[in-house]
């Protein structure tokens, strides 16, 4: 019953609700004591021949009175319990997206994406079904039960209670039993189906290359045997959860046979009428309802419980990159300064990045090169705090990044990364994603800065067109340039292209980097690229190699010099000359 101690902040929360609720249900447990006693009391009078029409008119309509009343109350805790338990679950959803939301990329390197759906729906329904369900039957066991036990002790015969009670404890020692095994294989349950959720959530966003190297038949057959495993898991949960009901109703059957036997025996000595023998095994029946409650409750605490420690488990994970508590609200800008001695990711010994140290200056254009691998991406990284506790500093101005909240410092800069994500909305509103308020003119100058829009006024509905999840409807040129177009809207101090312009041919590359550089006069523009075409105008270029800069300076600098980048541009050339027929 712990999780019922670990909801309890909810529960104090929301007294009003469930207080209103249990208060309800203990009127409604009142109220049905009524039918077992107004059935002894009849029967009574007919067996002693005193029945009449004015005292079975009189205690039917005490009956139907009862009945519109429990209807009446049960409407309403219904709505109390129930209605509790669903804000639990959107309060528990909201602070997991708030908590993803707020994550380092790191965390999403641990964590699966079908892991956190099924976190976010099946362990948040079994949360609430606890919240709901679990204290309803909680309650109404516990007062029912009650309840029922009182009125047989006291109206009827308290020897005759106590002998049917007997058989109780052995049904409290077995369905503790089956809830620690119920708990542990739901958990195992869950897990299975997380597993299986991650893995549709990958099958679907890969569909292509799936099809494209004929593996729909392997994907269906993996997909198939992990399915098998879920449902595997979960019969192993049904076996266990199939054993409460039996169970219940045979020890509520000895009692039934103890009731009977010893019942029978005291109506012969005297000490009970038939009528109230009658009421007490209606009364046993009642009981019936408690007991099953009982065991569904071991069922739904033990779900609830396993759920809980999933969702707490990922909620209390803390998030890598945190604010000072005096950090700068406002959008920095100036030079940017790196001085970093050396970089290793948390989850490698491996240094990635070692004596990098450069400076660029505000309105200039810094051009980074090197082989695949060579720490490129990481660089930018560091910049956005998407990474920290490396040795060394980046200034950006005047202060350390780490004087500037995240939002501040992200604000400065347009990101353009090299998977370009857009969301399955218009092409307007994935351009305008960064400044919803934008208007229509600023999309379209947008586009025309990242030279899209001639494409886009070609779709079907211009800028009203749907792209599909993850830009699937579009070419990769034009995903590149909508991600560029949706980070030049919100007109940021920095400009960040991570190799964004590879999926462009050298026309189109060229056209937007004269736009680019027409148009952000006086702001800062770091490019990565492996065409060094998109580079050679920039102020300052460093080639990498094994997270070190092994060469720098102007484009002019380095063709100077022997080394990587001369190799590299002559090798280019003579590509594109051999390419357009020389």
């Amino acid at each position: 019953m712990s999780i019922f101690k670990d909801l309890w902040w909810f529960f104090k929360a929301e007294k009003k609700s469930y207080g209103f609720g249990v208060v309800l249900l203990a009127f409604v447990a009142l109220l049905e004591l009524l039918p077992p006693m107004v059935i002894g009391i009849v029967v009574d009078h007919i067996n002693n021949k005193t029945l009449s029409n004015e005292i079975l008119f009189q205690w039917l309509g005490i009956l139907l009175a009862m009945a519109v009343s429990v209807y009446l109350l049960r409407y309403l805790w219904r709505i109390m319990i129930f209605g509790a338990s669903v804000r639990l679950a959107r309060l528990l959803r909201n602070r997991l997206y708030e908590h993803f939301t707020k994550m380092s990329q790191q965390f999403y390197q641990r964590r699966r994406t079908g892991d956190l759906m099924a976190h976010s729906t099946n362990d948040l329904q079994a949360i609430q079904q606890t919240a709901g369900d679990g204290i309803l039957t909680l309650v109404d066991s516990i007062i029912t039960g009650s309840f029922v036990i009182i009125a047989m002790a006291t109206t009827i015969s308290w020897k005759l209670t106590l002998i049917c009670l007997i058989p109780m404890p052995f049904m409290a020692i077995l369905t503790n039993y089956y809830g620690t095994l119920l708990h542990n294989r739901f958990h195992k349950a869950q897990e299975a189906f997380s597993t299986l959720n991650d893995k549709v959530q990958e099958s679907v966003t890969g569909i292509k290359v799936i099809k494209t190297f004929g593996q729909e038949k392997e994907d269906t057959e993996e997909f198939v045997q992990q399915s098998k495993d879920v449902v595997n898991k979960n019969v192993s949960v049904a076996r266990i959860d199939a054993l409460f009901d039996p169970t219940i109703s045979f020890i509520v059957g000895i009692s039934f046979i103890l009731a009977i036997v010893f019942g029978s025996r005291f109506v012969l000595s005297g000490e009970l009428s038939i009528g109230q023998l009658i009421s007490f095994t209606t009364y046993l029946g009642l009981l019936i309802w408690p007991m099953l409650a009982f065991g569904w409750l071991f069922n739904i605490v033990e779900r609830g419980r396993a759920s809980y420690d999933r969702v707490q488990g990922l909620l209390s994970e803390q998030e890598d990159i945190i604010d000072q508590d005096n950090a700068l609200t406002s959008r920095p800008s100036g030079s940017i300064r790196y001085a970093i001695d050396s970089f290793v990711y948390p989850t490698s010994d491996k240094v990635v990045l070692e004596d990098i140290h450069f400076t660029l200056n505000q309105g200039q254009t810094l051009g980074i090169v090197g082989k695949t691998g060579s720490g490129k991406t990481t660089l930018l990284k560091l910049l956005l705090r998407e990474f920290e506790g490396y040795e060394g500093s980046i200034h950006y101005g005047n202060l350390t990044l780490s004087a500037y909240h995240r939002n501040a410092l992200r604000e400065s800069i347009g990101y353009v990364p090299q998977d370009h994500f857009l969301f399955s909305a218009t092409v307007a509103d994935n351009i305008a994603f960064a400044k919803p308020e934008s208007s229509f003119q600023e999309i379209i100058d947008a586009a025309k800065l990242a030279n899209i829009h001639d494409d886009i006024i070609q779709f079907t509905d211009g800028y009203e067109t749907v792209v599909g999840e993850r830009g699937v409807s579009l070419s990769g040129g034009q995903k590149q340039r909508i991600s560029i177009a949706r980070a030049l809207i919100v007109e940021p101090e920095v400009l960040i292209l991570d190799d964004s312009l590879s999926a462009v041919d050298a026309k189109t590359e060229e056209s937007i980097l004269t736009s680019l550089k027409n148009n952000r006069s006086g702001k800062t523009t770091i490019i990565t690229s492996h065409r060094l075409s998109a580079i050679e105008h920039a102020d300052l270029i460093i080639v990498l190699d094994q997270g070190r800069i092994v060469q720098r300076g102007t484009h002019y600098d380095l063709m100077k010099e022997e080394g990587w980048y001369k190799d590299m541009y002559n090798r280019q050339q003579l590509e594109s000359l051999v390419e357009h027929g020389g």
